[in-house]
């Protein structure tokens, strides 16, 4: 991705940022009790109840696999491709370290990696660049229309160029996701974030949701 993101990414990260923003706001008006108020960050700092949803993709061994199926247990999502030069590999393998920290921490977080260039990445192809990265990374694919649905339920900007040459980049946002089993998304990170400070947020979301 061109030096991290383009503007039209930017905007669609602070599109996501005003929708977390506003379900606040509404949570807050309603009076709603938030059990994981403890466990926020100042720029995080409410409902995520707009992000995520249902979604139907396949994975790294070729089966058709359900979000309720992939998220059995707590899992950092994030949106990419293999192909990306830079901020993907570098995105993943943060990711991969947080989950080892907080393995170290005696909890189980599993890192999945959901393509938005599926014509190039395969099954086999994600399984390569997940196994590279973590003996537990789980790396999902599917038709367009599928990772399109994917994508949208979690509010992921990306553009697939239209072009003939092979080697093409392709622009999206990298937020990567905290979704815990029954609660859904929970939190964000973003790329300056920690592998330490991951873990420490996301340990304290995991025991709060007693997940």
């Amino acid at each position: 991705m061109r030096n991290g993101t383009t503007i039209a990414a930017l905007a669609a990260g602070a599109a996501l940022l005003g929708i977390i923003g506003g379900t606040v706001l509404y949570s807050q008006m309603r009076g709603d009790a938030d059990v994981f108020a403890d466990c926020r960050s100042a720029n995080v700092a409410g409902g995520m109840g707009a992000i995520g949803g249902d979604f139907e993709l396949v994975s790294e061994t070729g089966e058709t696999v359900t979000s309720d199926a992939v998220f059995e247990r707590p899992s950092l999502v994030y949106f990419g491709y293999t192909f990306c030069p830079d901020v993907c590999p570098l995105d993943n393998q943060r990711n991969a370290q947080a989950a080892d920290v907080m393995e170290e921490m005696g909890y189980d977080v599993q890192p999945v990696f959901i393509t938005v260039d599926p014509a190039r990445d395969t099954p086999e192809v994600m399984a390569e660049f997940t196994d590279a990265m973590h003996p537990d990374m789980l790396g999902l694919t599917g038709s367009e229309a599928q990772v399109k649905a994917a994508a949208d339920a979690y509010r992921v900007y990306y553009r697939v160029p239209e072009t003939d040459e092979e080697y093409y980049l392709v622009d999206h946002t990298t937020f990567t996701y905290l979704v815990l089993p029954e609660a859904g998304v929970v939190d964000f990170f973003k790329r300056e974030d920690t592998p330490e400070g991951m873990a420490e947020r996301a340990a304290c979301f995991i025991d709060a949701a007693g997940a």
